[in-house]
């Protein structure tokens, strides 16, 4: 069964394979190079955000859409890339406002 695998940095890295995960930490320009390899040999994919903002939009969503393996973008270490709120993106696909 193939492991799942971490895309990040080298300090949040240590702690996935102490997990089990496979790790890789790509050097400047090489996320997407990381993705693609990731996605094919593993059974989920965790992607560092500040890692995940460096790669080109379409391949990112495209990895994201796919449900083999998944693809999800996580909280980096240094917390320099902010996910997006789903709530609020929700809302916003929904045309609800938020009443707060």
């Amino acid at each position: 069964m193939p492991l799942p695998c971490y895309i990040g940095d080298e300090v949040t890295a240590a702690g996935y394979r102490l997990a089990g995960a496979n790790v890789d930490v790509p050097s400047p320009g090489k996320g997407a190079e990381a993705l693609t390899a990731a996605r094919a040999n593993a059974s989920i994919v965790l992607i560092a955000a500040g890692i995940a903002a460096r790669i080109p939009p379409r391949e990112l969503a495209a990895a994201r859409a796919s449900l083999a393996p998944l693809t999800l973008v996580v909280p980096d270490l240094r917390d320099e890339s902010q996910l997006p709120d789903l709530a609020i993106r929700l809302r916003a696909q929904l045309g609800l406002e938020d009443k707060r």
